[in-house]
């Protein structure tokens, strides 16, 4: 296929930046579905764990990104279930 081979690349170099880019995509979105599948937030067994939002700790950051929350510090004032 023409454009798929390093031979190809090299004479049209400026579909690197587009197979970069496509790379790229393709392994942040593989990187965020096995974030989902090792996350809390997703149940992917109801049975075994029905209510999953009560395993989260106090100071577990919970979001992919926090820009500017020290979750290590962070006390919320929310009701204890440790029944």
């Amino acid at each position: 296929m023409q454009g798929l081979t390093m031979k190809s690349l090299r004479a049209h170099y400026s579909l690197v930046p587009l197979f970069a880019c496509v790379g790229g995509g393709a392994l942040f979105a593989t990187y965020y579905l096995y974030r989902l599948t090792q996350n809390l937030d997703a149940s992917w067994n109801r049975g075994k764990n029905p209510h999953p939002w009560t395993n989260v700790k106090e100071n577990q950051q919970t979001k992919f990104l926090a820009v500017e929350t020290d979750y290590k510090t962070l006390k919320h004032p929310r009701p204890r279930y440790d029944d």
